[in-house]
């Protein structure tokens, strides 16, 4: 069973570091954080993503993000 509070501050940290990494706005981030499958997959529980580090989650939602276009 995974921790709602410590999921959330999860959230927190990628879209931090997801905004770094992309030169954007925390709401941009936040924006990209929310429409992605990689999002989907951490609020399913699916994967494990939970489990994996900050950097990991957005290097997957970088890789979704190049992916689409």
């Amino acid at each position: 069973m995974v921790n709602e509070t410590l999921l959330r501050m999860k959230y927190a940290r990628v879209v931090s570091l997801l905004a770094d990494t992309l030169g954007v706005t925390d709401d941009r981030a936040l924006e990209l954080f929310y429409t992605s499958d990689v999002y989907t997959y951490l609020n399913k529980r699916m994967f494990h993503l939970h489990n994996m580090s900050d950097a990991y989650i957005v290097d997957e939602i970088m890789l979704e993000l190049q992916n689409k276009q």
